[in-house]
């Protein structure tokens, strides 16, 4: 099946529907966080409605993204790809329409499960449709075309506020998706002949609820729910010990370099999914920026990831992860630390640009590397089980941060409201995320190391990536497999 070409019209197709269909969950990552004090002025959200409003997509996604690969490796690549995006599509107009914030928070976790079913099977997609020796080529392009995507989100939604109000931030994903469903026909059905035909829906089940009952007990912080969440994560693991094909293999942990990359992952994206969150809202309602031009903050990160990103990923081959990871990390806790002098007087370029810039410099030396360490950590036939629980790791990670920030900062239930109020509590949340890349990078000096497989075989390191919520989907998207 692995027969198409780049040098073709229908490989070309193939890869501009893919590129496209992911663009629109990558997107909808961060796009929304700058619509969100429009948001609050018109629906009267408040703190924990702008919360849910982020993390009720990524909790969808984050629980459900396992469970849409293996879906698409039994039941056709293409046929799940499509229907996760026509999902996200009506999910996505449900968003643009709702008349309070309970329905948009609704609609966003419908959007969430669409996001889960399609991403996955985009790579799948490449990885099974294209011959081997443009494979690499067509998985490249891909990467840096969605990792453009989840930085551009700010800035294309601060064009869309600028001429248009918050719902046509999710309102442009209709011919979008229209554009992608249209390309799909050109897109090969693929599948796994061998895929099990069993889905641990138990696990499912206890992955969403323990997730959702964690999340909703920190954004209402109520000890209750928080304590429910982790027993129905704690039932999850046991579950997944005990099934006979899980969700979740646990023996993947049983590599060191895997576990210890996790590890770095879940604190190098909570500080992500943090700053995201706050410093959008922060340059609109403290600073006074517009929405267009606090959409620029991020420009930085997209520009150094993709010119340093390839320089990375030749030198964690030459000298490994280790140090890569653990001074890109620190390099990034001191962007995030600058960024503390953000407030009424904010110099743009002085006080978010540069610190953006630092922060951009030092992502580009984490990423590359932590690909290549939790792909090469597990045999090539677990690779997407690797960078299906990689992802759902840094998805988890930054959902859980968004909940728990706002706590930590002791803002009140309108906090976001008020510039008084929202100014300190950001300077807290700041350091709090500069803590968590610090955090990352002594865990990468002290438990990340070359997975063995590398050190042996010289296997090159994939320089691909895909986005900074959450990391490469894969450079290989294979069968989940017990």
């Amino acid at each position: 099946m692995s027969t198409l070409s780049l040098g073709e019209a229908r490989g070309r197709w193939v890869l501009a529907a893919t590129i496209a269909g992911s663009g629109l969950a990558i997107l909808d990552s961060t796009i929304v966080n700058i619509a969100l004090p429009s948001i609050d002025d018109d629906l009267d959200a408040g703190t924990a409605g702008l919360t849910w409003t982020v993390n009720a997509y990524t909790l969808t996604l984050a629980s459900l993204i396992l469970l849409g690969g293996s879906l698409g490796d039994r039941l056709g690549r293409r046929k799940v790809f499509v229907i996760g995006v026509v999902w996200f599509a009506a999910a996505s107009l449900v968003c643009g329409l709702a008349p309070n914030v309970e329905l948009l928070v609704a609609a966003r976790a419908l959007q969430g499960i669409g996001g889960a079913l399609l991403t996955p099977g985009s790579l799948a997609i490449l990885q099974a449709s294209f011959r081997p020796e443009d494979r690499a080529k067509a998985i490249g392009a891909w990467s840096g075309s969605t990792g453009v995507a989840a930085v551009a989100g700010p800035l294309l939604g601060g064009w869309v506020l600028s001429v248009a109000d918050w719902r046509w931030v999710f309102l442009i994903n209709l011919p979008v998706a229209v554009v992608v469903v249209v390309l799909a026909r050109h897109v090969p059905e693929t599948r796994d002949e061998s895929a099990s035909t069993h889905t641990d829906f138990v696990g499912v089940a206890l992955a969403v609820a323990g997730l959702g009952l964690l999340t909703y007990g920190l954004t209402e912080r109520s000890p209750a729910y928080v304590v429910a969440g982790l027993i129905g994560l704690a039932a999850f693991v046991v579950n997944e010990a005990r099934a006979h094909e899980p969700m979740l293999p646990l023996d993947v942990f049983r590599s060191r370099a895997f576990s210890a990359t996790n590890l770095a992952t879940f604190a190098v994206y909570a500080a992500i999914g943090g700053l995201i969150f706050w410093l959008v809202v922060t340059l609109q309602v403290v600073a006074g920026i517009e929405p267009l031009v606090s959409g620029l903050a991020l420009l930085p990160l997209t520009v150094f990831m993709l010119l340093l990103s390839p320089l990375a990923g030749t030198v964690s081959h030459r000298i490994g992860p280790t140090v890569p990871m653990t001074v890109g990390s620190l390099v990034a806790a001191v962007g995030v630390a600058m960024l503390v002098r953000v407030d009424s007087d904010t110099n743009f370029i002085v006080d978010v640009l540069l610190p953006t810039s630092v922060f951009g410099i030092g992502m580009a030396a984490i990423v590359t590397p932590l690909t290549a360490t939790v792909l090469a950590a597990v045999p090539d036939s677990r690779a997407g089980v690797a960078s299906g629980v990689n992802n759902a790791v840094a998805r988890t990670a930054g959902l859980l941060a968004v909940a728990l920030l706002p706590v930590v900062t002791g803002m009140s239930a309108n906090g976001f409201d008020d510039p008084a109020e929202l100014e300190p509590a950001y300077r807290t949340a700041m350091w709090v995320c500069a803590g968590l890349l610090a955090l990352g990078g002594l865990l990468a000096a002290a438990f990340v190391r070359r997975p063995a497989d590398l050190e042996e075989h010289h296997v090159d390191c994939p320089k691909v990536h895909c986005d900074v919520c959450g990391p490469p989907t894969a450079t290989v998207m294979e069968t989940q497999q017990a």
